[in-house]
């Protein structure tokens, strides 16, 4: 009798513990997946990187709105009237005399929506306009001085790298290896003294000449590439030397590899070890770097565009830090962030196709 009213109850248990409850397993089976991990991690980096830079400028205790204002009128050669009426007005519009927390709720909305608000120092102008006006320049420019820096840095270091090299590219490429210890400014100022002053080639300030509208002309985009020499080659020549270090550190240890010695055994082509098997392995960690660097090619190279007067998103960050303009600070800011943030999930992401070895599957 004991032994029948027990059978049940142990067999109900047996059935629970055969079925787990299917949304535990459900949600325990979406949050070990790697993609979802990766894109949760992508918006606490987003989140966190957005707190932060609502809450510093606000430590600060200054008012962009009244410095502004301020600043026009000493334009004008007189401090108006009724200076602290038209800044509470001002602020009233651009919501900074709400109490901080309902700021940060509204910033936070806005955010979501890519939504950076008025600029302070252009109003009405919006941030969106000001970041659509600049973020062109910036990537003209950053594209083609990573893609050409990529391409000869790595080929250099290759060679540099390579034990059956010809011993006279050691001499030729090695001053490539010093460029990347010398701030890109610093070569803006060389190259802005030899070719804009000394040899009055080259325009030193600017993307066009003054006086010239942006139009789809084969007038004006020449003017533009005559303005982008001296910028790009700053860039360049440091670049192509980062690069070049990075892939001849990597083809000096490939080739103390098993593999590279199997290769070598087996009497394969000099050239094909070079290629198939040294470059193809040396050049793994290249990519993931590129990968990494044009997630920041929305900042451009801040000095060198304030440098050069080049009306990129580095030299509009620059401008809005030095009037103060919150919204547009936050805005700049936060396209960069999220364009690094983007740019690590994806090589985190595709580089199992790069390198067969890497596996986020659990066995």
């Amino acid at each position: 009798m004991t032994t029948s009213d027990n059978a049940p109850s142990t067999r109900a248990r047996s059935v629970a513990n055969a079925r787990p409850v299917p949304v535990i397993s459900f949600v325990s089976a979406f949050f070990s997946n790697f993609i979802v991990q990766r894109f949760l991690l992508f918006l606490l980096t987003v989140w966190v990187a957005a707190t932060v830079i609502f809450v510093l400028p606000r430590l600060t205790g200054q008012d962009p709105v009244k410095e502004k204002l301020l600043l026009e009128a000493q334009r004008g050669g007189s401090v108006q009237a009724g200076m602290n009426e038209m800044a509470k007005e001002y602020s009233s519009r651009l919501g900074l005399d709400l109490p901080i927390y309902e700021q940060y709720v509204n910033y936070m909305t806005d955010l979501a929506q890519l939504d950076f608000g008025y600029s302070i120092a252009y109003f009405p102008r919006t941030v969106n306009e000001i970041i659509a006006d600049s973020i062109i320049w910036s990537i003209g420019l950053m594209t083609v001085t990573l893609t050409l820096g990529f391409v000869l840095g790595t080929g250099a270091g290759a060679l540099l790298g390579w034990s059956r090299s010809p011993g006279w590219l050691s001499y030729a490429f090695m001053p490539l290896l010093t460029l990347s210890a010398i701030p890109q400014y610093m070569l803006g100022l060389v190259l802005m003294f030899i070719f804009a002053i000394m040899l009055n080639l080259l325009p030193f300030f600017g993307a066009y000449s003054p006086g010239n509208l942006p139009e789809w002309s084969l007038g004006f985009i020449l003017d533009v590439l005559k303005h982008s020499i001296l910028p790009a080659l700053s860039i360049l020549f440091s670049a192509v030397g980062f690069w070049a270090i990075g892939m001849r550190g990597m083809m000096i240890n490939t080739q103390g590899e098993d593999f590279m010695v199997q290769a070598d055994a087996k009497g394969l082509n000099g050239a094909r070890i070079f290629v198939r098997y040294a470059i193809r392995n040396a050049l793994l960690p290249q990519v993931t770097g590129l990968a990494i660097s044009f997630g920041t090619l929305l900042t451009g190279a801040v000095l060198v565009e304030v440098l050069f007067q080049f009306p990129g998103l580095g030299n509009t960050l620059f401008y809005a830090i030095r009037v103060s303009d919150f919204f547009q600070i936050t805005g700049i800011v936060m396209t960069i962030i999220i364009s690094l943030a983007l740019a690590t999930m994806v090589i985190d992401l595709v580089y199992p196709l790069i390198d067969p070895r890497v596996k986020y599957t659990q066995n």
